[in-house]
């Protein structure tokens, strides 16, 4: 049995290795595995896919897909920053600053690290090298930022694990509001700290009435998170039907009041969003085959044993997830790894009585920290797409900002209730 499951992970190993996509590689390998090794009607493979395809949480994945394309066409992000701007943009490293925070308020909105690196990185990096900033800090900073687009709700990786572990998505959201404030916080004093004493010429203060003219333009973007998280949690609409207010929300703005968008570019926003969303759908097809092979034969529960007649502490078996988490980071993508590992360790948390919300957050910064670290860090190929810099530039430009987010990492390992403030506040 054991040259069995070596056989499986060796087959889906190579596949991950080559050039084969991931979806592909999950689905053959659960294929072969429920097929070969179990001996199952392949027919059932196909009641997998369905299943996997008919859950109504997607739903929600979809929309906020759609609302992130809608806001990179339109002019939604350029108001952001300029609202991020005027808010800090006169304090030592204050574009630096505005940048972090512009990735925080997109990242409120489309819960996705690659959208945030592709509509702030995209417009921040060269603004912060015209303004003679350090290139490598301006690249470092501005491509492990974005991480917010993962952690500060909604997050579609949140989605995910959710949709695995069955636990609520408000309460999981609610889990990333403090993390993404504390990174902010430390990589804007980073920014600040080493800015000027680099000696960064800063801009002027803006007048009130220059602050006031700022925030009445972005009034509407800004309203968007708020609408969001108001519904959620006023009990006006579930997280689902908050993905399909903000659509509708930032079509109306962006053609109606800011009109930055034409209604002849509907057409390629949700056609762009759609390809982007099948893209997401055939990996979480793929790894529920391949979850589905991990079940009939119990792994999971194998592993949970093996782990806990050898670790005996909970604190040690988080600090080993992290590691573990941390080196699966630098080969895969957050929503392949989500789906893969997240019924492997749910039955370990039990053991170990960790808070499954707790976990997930966890898991979350982990994975998000993956897109910032070589050699497959999504993250560290656009910004240095933007910069026009190579892998080892990037990689090395992040090392501080890094450092920071690992640090914050080991802080909210350490301290679950800081992480659980929100969600017990809330639901008790």
């Amino acid at each position: 049995m054991e040259s069995s499951y070596l056989l499986i992970f060796s087959i889906l190993l190579g596949c991950l290795a080559t050039t084969v996509p991931v979806f592909l590689a999950l689905f053959f390998t659960g294929l072969a595995g429920l097929v070969w090794v179990v001996g199952i009607d392949a027919q059932i493979v196909v009641e997998v896919l369905y299943r996997s395809m008919d859950k109504f949480s997607l739903i929600v994945v979809l929309f906020f897909i759609l609302c992130g394309n809608i806001m990179t066409t339109g002019s939604i992000v350029q108001k952001l920053i300029r609202t991020a701007n005027v808010l800090v943009g006169f304090l030592p490293g204050g574009l630096a600053m505005a940048g972090v925070l512009a990735c925080g308020f997109f990242g409120a909105i489309s819960g996705s690290t690659v959208a945030t690196v592709v509509a702030i990185g995209g417009f921040m990096i060269p603004a912060l090298i015209e303004h003679e900033y350090d290139e490598r800090f301006s690249v470092g900073i501005m491509a492990t930022a974005p991480i917010l687009g993962v952690i500060i709700p909604p997050s579609i990786a949140m989605i995910l694990y959710a949709m695995v572990t069955n636990d609520s998505l408000e309460a999981l959201f609610l889990t990333g509001f403090i993390p993404g404030i504390l990174i902010m916080i430390a990589m804007s004093l980073y920014a600040y700290f080493v800015c000027k004493r680099q000696g960064i010429k800063t801009i002027p203060r803006p007048t009130p009435r220059e602050a006031l003219s700022v925030l009445r333009e972005s009034v509407w973007a800004l309203f968007l998170p708020v609408l969001i998280f108001g519904g959620i949690y006023s009990g006006l609409f579930t997280a689902n039907e908050a993905a399909v207010v903000a659509c509708f929300y930032a079509f109306f703005v962006e053609i109606f009041i800011h009109r930055d968008m034409k209604v002849r570019d509907v057409k390629k926003v949700v056609v762009s969003s759609a390809v982007t969303s099948a893209t997401l759908l055939v990996i979480v097809a793929g790894a529920s085959v391949f979850g589905e092979y991990l079940t009939f034969e119990q792994i999971p529960n194998q592993i949970a044993n093996t782990v806990v007649d050898n670790i005996s502490s909970p604190w040690v078996f988080l600090l080993a997830v992290n590691i573990l988490l941390l080196v699966i980071g630098m080969f895969m993508d957050i929503i392949s790894a989500t789906l893969i590992l997240t019924p492997i360790f749910l039955p370990l948390l039990s053991q170990f009585g960790i808070d499954t919300l707790h976990f997930g957050l966890l898991m979350t910064l982990n994975l998000g920290i993956g897109y910032c670290t070589p050699p497959l860090g999504v993250s560290l190929y656009i910004s240095g797409t933007v910069a026009d810099k190579g892998l080892l530039y990037v990689s090395r430009a992040v090392l501080p900002f890094l450092a920071i987010q690992i640090t914050i990492l080991l802080l909210l390992t350490f301290w679950p209730d800081l992480v659980l403030l929100l969600p017990r506040l809330f639901y008790g």
